[in-house]
């Protein structure tokens, strides 16, 4: 292994266990839980040992890495001061972990606006963009719940691609939305604080019948690309799908009050928040404004 693998691989075992998993390591890291697995593979398959294993609670570590755990767990706190302390140098670099669907359908089609006026800034966020992942904690984390600063509680209603949008209350004028294609989040059959199909229908009452069937995807980004393909219906934030709407490439069922609120905001947590470089605090309020300009938008 090379250096830098060798210290990533460290890197996702130490917030593996810190975690208690790997999709928690991977939330932490803005890679996914597989990375995190490979990485910590890697490191198995090169000592010729395991080192963690699935507990009640959680992962915990093998009797062979227990010996070293005090140690890894003190290096990786040292390492992230290390870390701290010669990152507020780089002035012009940003590292950021985001909610994938909030970093893709949100941030991303804006963030070339901010790039123009300030191209020396770069960036890299969920490890990929102008600059090579770092060790060490982000700047800025942006979560789906969490205890962070409320960026905006989205909106939740019904998003189709140009075609389907023609096919509503074809089969029943009371009943608009019974037999079409529904489309979901996998968060919402696992009531991961994502409300979907039948909570929207809950409310409106414009179909009795398969409210959980269809196909399910990961993200919503993902789902998004099924809807621009006309595949099916889904019910998914306002603020992440306005720049399709915007483009022609997807549509809202019905007016924006037919919603339903979210249960969690998005929220926005910043590393060393008293010691704000300029390129970053010109970031951050970018990114407020850009959060008050989507309440604004939702709400009308």
């Amino acid at each position: 292994m090379t250096v830098t693998a060798h210290l990533k691989s460290l890197q996702a075992l130490d917030s593996a266990l810190r975690n208690g998993s790997l999709k928690n390591a991977a939330d932490e890291l803005g890679i996914t839980p597989a990375a995190v697995g490979q990485r910590v593979r890697s490191l198995e398959d090169y000592l010729g040992t395991d080192l963690l294993v699935r507990g009640r609670s959680g992962l915990k570590p093998t009797r062979e890495l227990e010996h070293a755990l005090a140690d890894l767990f003190l290096a990786f706190d040292a390492l992230n001061r290390v870390s701290e302390t010669l990152d507020f140098q780089r002035m012009t670099e940003i590292h950021m972990v985001a909610d994938p669907d909030w970093a893709e359908l949100w941030l991303l089609p804006k963030l070339p606006q901010f790039q123009n006026d300030h191209p020396r800034i770069k960036f890299c966020i969920n490890g990929e963009g102008d600059i090579p992942l770092r060790l060490g904690a982000p700047d800025i984390r942006v979560e789906f719940g969490g205890t962070g600063e409320e960026l905006f509680t989205d909106h939740l209603l019904p998003v189709c691609g140009p075609d389907n949008l023609r096919r509503i209350g074809d089969w029943d004028s009371r009943y608009e939305l019974e037999g079409l294609p529904l489309l979901h989040l996998e968060g919402q059959r696992d009531q991961d604080d994502r409300l979907g199909w039948p909570d929207w229908i809950a409310s409106f009452e414009l179909r009795q019948e398969g409210l959980d069937r269809g196909i399910y995807y990961k993200h919503a980004r993902v789902a998004m690309e099924a809807v621009r393909q006309n595949v099916g219906f889904l019910v998914c934030g306002h603020a992440l799908v306005q720049r399709d709407i915007e483009s022609g490439q997807a549509f809202l069922l019905y007016p924006p009050d037919k919603h339903i609120i979210a249960p969690q905001a998005y929220r926005m947590t910043i590393q060393n928040p008293d010691r704000l470089r300029p390129q970053l605090l010109k970031f951050v309020d970018w990114i407020r404004q850009q959060a008050r300009d989507t309440r604004t938008q939702i709400l009308m």
